[in-house]
């Protein structure tokens, strides 16, 4: 869904925009505040995990919007997103990183704070390491990145990992082709009651009842009008995506340990989806990066607190991107 501003959709979403900019000739969609007086500085670049979409951010770019100029981006490959998908392989994570460097070449985005939420934490990550001159502050939340490994772990991904995911990839875009619509209706399902997923094997943690109602219904109205046949891109994502955190791990890595910028990790107490022992790897790894931890928060911060997520950024880039660990 699009509007020239979203107030139309919902009040607490007023002044904030969808947009299309040209991005190697592929229509590329975003939502944007709407500029007011806000204090000097970069643009806070939001990237969604890339099966959803720019709209997930909606809730934090409300909370922005009195505080810094944001701008949330549709990848391409999002299932309910509005920009275009020039081939399947241009939903993959490596592929996403060079869009979004395009992307902000053509919006002219010289100095960004740059977010990634779950799956979107890689590309946002990827994006530091290539682009540093770009990027003033780095926002993992709730990251997909490499977990902790021992050495015969990390062997038996690099050996048996890469054609697994051949045989895998093909056959679950096959079930995602039967199975499609079977799937869209137990999504409208869960979002229809959010409190049921808290039992089910798709809980990741905290709670999804906490969503703003606003986001809830856009959510719902959103997957009842996903065309069927896009689920299946879902497959190249994630296919990408595990293969960078198991089997190519070495440059996810190297990132990690090169990326420049002032790091921000938010993370959720209660989230199943990033361990907490990756969570202190990642940081034993990088001391300098600052972790920021939301109590009685899972995988998803902004649904589920939106106002302490946008607090949190804002109060650490206030404060000059301290380093180590938040209360």
């Amino acid at each position: 869904m699009q509007y020239t501003d979203w107030g139309e959709r919902a009040a607490r979403w007023s002044g904030i925009c969808s947009e299309t900019v040209s991005v190697r000739g592929t229509a590329a969609h975003y939502l944007v505040t709407q500029r007011q007086q806000v204090p000097e500085g970069p643009v806070h670049l939001l990237v969604p995990n890339p099966a959803n979409s720019a709209s997930n951010w909606l809730d934090v770019l409300a909370e922005l919007r009195p505080h810094a100029h944001a701008i949330a981006v549709d990848l391409p490959g999002t299932i309910a997103g509005h920009t275009a998908l020039p081939n399947r392989r241009a939903a993959g994570i490596e592929a996403n990183v060079l869009f979004l460097r395009d992307f902000a070449d053509a919006l002219g985005l010289d100095q960004v704070v740059v977010h990634g939420w779950s799956a979107g934490g890689m590309i946002a990550l990827l994006f530091a390491d290539q682009a540093p001159e770009r990027v003033a502050g780095l926002v993992l939340v709730a990251p997909a990145l490499p977990p902790p490994l021992s050495v015969g772990e990390a062997r038996l991904c690099r050996t048996f990992g890469r054609a697994g995911l051949v045989i895998v990839a093909p056959v679950a875009r096959a079930l995602f082709h039967v199975s499609r619509r079977r799937i869209l209706a137990a999504q409208l399902r869960a979002l229809d009651d959010p409190a049921s997923i808290a039992g089910s094997k798709w809980n990741a943690g905290g709670g999804l009842t906490r969503m703003s109602p606003e986001i809830a219904a856009l959510m719902r109205d959103e997957m009842s009008a996903v065309d069927p046949t896009r689920l299946g891109r879902a497959v190249t994502v994630y296919a990408s995506l595990i293969s960078l955190m198991l089997v190519r791990r070495r440059p996810v890595l190297d990132a990690m340990r090169r990326v420049a910028s002032p790091t921000l990790l938010v993370w959720g107490d209660e989230d199943r989806l990033a361990a907490r022992a990756s969570i202190d790897d990642w940081t034993a790894q990088r001391p300098d990066w600052h972790l920021a931890v939301l109590h009685r928060t899972g995988h998803a911060p902004p649904f589920e607190v939106p106002a302490d997520y946008a607090r949190t950024v804002i109060d650490w880039y206030a404060h000059g991107f301290p380093t180590g660990r938040a209360v």
